[in-house]
């Protein structure tokens, strides 16, 4: 019998007698079962990802299945490239493999590391202060961060506005 569940060689052998006792000469089919049928990789979750830079990126993975093997996910590898310190453009490839050695065409995630949290600016003092007029205003300072990025107080700006009295708008780099 030939097992379609199982690659391998079978033979089929074929005899006939006829009614008088003669016998043919038996005929021998050679049915070679083979397995080149590719393994399919599916990928859990979208094929393009959105992801906050200086985050922890945890990939959401592949299932694969191959039509004699079954389930083959654990057998499942991945290559990343994702680098969440960096802002761009980034790959996660799957791959796998059938016991027969059929390799699934490959699947590949676009991860876009982005970096959409904005800065943060901490005024050293208070938000409010009380000055006397005339006399020298001299500022208590400010720190400016972003996750990631890090220290960018030396990107501020600032700008003085003066209310009622006075009215007036100077700006000045820090």
């Amino acid at each position: 019998a030939v097992n379609t569940d199982a690659v391998g060689s079978y033979s089929v052998t074929y005899s006939v007698s006829d009614a008088n006792g003669n016998a043919a000469v038996e005929v021998v089919r050679t049915v070679k079962v083979v397995d080149t049928t590719l393994p399919e990789i599916t990928l859990s979750g979208s094929s393009t990802v959105t992801h906050e830079a200086k985050g922890r990126y945890v990939d959401e993975g592949a299932r694969a299945s191959d039509t004699l093997d079954g389930d083959l996910t654990s057998l499942v590898t991945s290559v990343s490239t994702v680098n969440t310190d960096a802002v761009g453009s980034y790959s996660v490839t799957y791959s796998v493999s059938d016991a027969n050695g059929n390799a699934a065409v490959e699947v590949v995630r676009t991860v876009e590391v982005v970096d959409k949290t904005l800065p943060e600016i901490t005024l050293s003092g208070s938000s409010t202060v009380t000055h006397e007029a005339k006399g020298r205003y001299v500022d208590e300072g400010e720190r400016a961060s972003d996750p990631p990025e890090g220290d960018v107080t030396c990107l501020l700006n600032s700008v003085s506005t003066t209310s009622q009295a006075g009215g007036g708008r100077y700006s000045g780099t820090h």
